[in-house]
This record gives structure tokens, C-alpha cells and sequence, in this order.
């Protein structure tokens, strides 16, 4: 346990705490952060996303543990939303945004990189499957439901922002390349494989600093939310995996990922839409920090 948490948990995490303590520190700020950011998610993302959808082997994904994983996102989903609806009184973009902070681990970001560095490329394919399936699903379901709550009765400018989404095209086009079997020219993996491994330690760079202005005291919804997704969710992966896929050598994996710390998304979709966040960037750092001794744990 300690091994892997000194040597394959804590050099993920050393950039999301580099990152707050250079911004704590004054020597990177919010503004220059916002910008890296935004870079990240316009260009490295999809450069990162689009070899994952393009080159996914399928043929051996475990259908009933990964459905189980997928019950337990949208079961978490509604619970932590009416929570943060009814319980706390938020406004329908935030409670949409603390919903998915329960649920949208960040996998792709952090915990994926882990599990390559504890089982290796060729033993994760659990994780990949759960982060295709995020990013494939929900993260194109969460950035098309903001942009349609956004939009009001602006419904060209909203499409016309959906169909030029980065994020969005690279899914949609690696898909659409998985699917047909196209081949991609070396040049562009080249390229691709370049820029794409710069998507987390820049990500989780730029969102510490950003956190590195939040108050951090916990209040009864931050405490709630975050416990919610420390605990809550890892436990219903659990169950469900347990009940629809008794048994699998998958569900190992199921629940260490659904162990790891809120993503990045909900906060970064908050920064873009204007939704407050004193509530979503507490509960990203408290269970930052508190994930690493269970992931270590279930590793």
C-alpha cells in the first residue's frame, strides 16, 4: 500500500498540489491558470481523446460489471442531485453540476495514468472501458445539457457551440474512426501521442492553482457531497457489481476507479458557464486529498 502510494498515486498527484501551492504562493495566478486551462481542454484534451476512441480494442470489454458501473453513475447522479436540490437549496446548474461531481471521476486525468503506472499498459482495460464510456456518454451528455441550459432560446448559437467543441469532435470523430476501421497516418499519431500525454499534469496543474483560492473549510454541502462521492459511490459500485456481475475479475477495478476524486469536468464546466463554485471546487480538493490513501487501499 505504501509503495503504491509513494510511487505510482502521489507523482499524479504532485501536479494538482504543485499547482495549489504555486498559486497560494502568488507565483502563478488564476488568470494565467484560466488560460492553461483553457488550452488544455480546447487542445490537449482532444488530443488525448481522440487515439483513446480511435485505436479502443472492444473485444474484450466485460459488458455486465461495465454496466454496473454505469447504473451506479446515474443512481448516484440523481441521488446527489435532489440532495443538492432539495437539502441544500442550490439552483438547477449548480445541483447539476454537484450531481455530477459524485458520479464523473476523474479517470481519463488522474486515475487512469495511475493504474498504467500499477498494472501497466496492457492490465487496465477495466479503467479505459470506464473512461471511454464517461467520455463517450456522460461528459458529451453533461456539456450538451449545459450548453442547452445555457442557451435559453438561443438554440442555432447553442447547436453551432456543440457541433465546434473540441472535445465533442474528437469523440464523435474517433468514434466514427473506430467503428470504420480507418487507419491513421503516422505523422498524425505522432503528433497526436506528442501533445496528448500533456493533457493531465497540465489539467491538473492549472485546476490546483485555480483551487488554491477557495476556501477550504467545509460546510455541511461540501461535507455532504464529497462524502457522497468518497464513499457513496464506491460502495454502490460495489453492490451493483457484486449483484450484476458476481464473480468478474473487473469489479476490482470498477470500484478502484470509483474510489478516485471528483473530475475536473463539473469545475471546469462552471468556470465556462458562469455557475458558481465555492461548493464544486472544495469538494475537488478535499477528495483529491482524501482519495489517495483509499485508492492506495483498493490498489
Amino acid at each position: 500500500m505504501i509503495h503504491i502510494l509513494t510511487h505510482d498515486i502521489l507523482p499524479v498527484f504532485a501536479m494538482l498540489a504543485l499547482g495549489f501551492a504555486m498559486g497560494r504562493g502568488g507565483v502563478v495566478g488564476t488568470v494565467e491558470a484560466r488560460a492553461v486551462n483553457r488550452v488544455s481542454f480546447l487542445v490537449l484534451q482532444p488530443a488525448l481523446i481522440f487515439p483513446l476512441m480511435a485505436g479502443a480494442d472492444l473485444s474484450g470489454v466485460a459488458p455486465r460489471p461495465l454496466a454496473a458501473y454505469a447504473l451506479g453513475e446515474v443512481l448516484m447522479f440523481v441521488l446527489a442531485f435532489t440532495i443538492a436540490r432539495r437539502v441544500f437549496g442550490r439552483d438547477l446548474r449548480e445541483a447539476w453540476l454537484l450531481g455530477m461531481a459524485t458520479m464523473f471521476v476523474n479517470s481519463l486525468l488522474y486515475v487512469w495514468p495511475i493504474t498504467v503506472l500499477i498494472y501497466g499498459a496492457d492490465g487496465v482495460l477495466p479503467v479505459t472501458a470506464v473512461v471511454l464510456l464517461d467520455t463517450a456518454i456522460f461528459f458529451s451528455f453533461f456539456i450538451l445539457s449545459m450548453e442547452v441550459m445555457a442557451g435559453g432560446k438561443a438554440w442555432k448559437a447553442t447547436l453551432g457551440r456543440i457541433a465546434l467543441n473540441p472535445v465533442l469532435l474528437a469523440i464523435a470523430v474517433g468514434a466514427l474512426v473506430n467503428v470504420g476501421g480507418v487507419p491513421l497516418p503516422q505523422p498524425v499519431l505522432n503528433a497526436l501521442a506528442f501533445a496528448g500525454p500533456a493533457a493531465a499534469p497540465m489539467t491538473l496543474f492549472a485546476l490546483g492553482v485555480i483551487l488554491s483560492g477557495t476556501a477550504l473549510a467545509p460546510t455541511p454541502a461540501i461535507a455532504g457531497i464529497a462524502g457522497l462521492k468518497l464513499l457513496g459511490f464506491p460502495a454502490l459500485v460495489f453492490g451493483l457489481a457484486a449483484l450484476l456481475a458476481p464473480g468478474s475479475d473487473w469489479s476490482a477495478q470498477m470500484v478502484l476507479t470509483a474510489a478516485g476524486p471528483s473530475g475536473a469536468m463539473p469545475f471546469a464546466l462552471a468556470l465556462l458557464y458562469g455557475v458558481r463554485t465555492d461548493t464544486i471546487a472544495p469538494v475537488i480538493v478535499w477528495t483529491s486529498v482524501l482519495s489517495l490513501f483509499s485508492l492506495a487501499w483498493l490498489a
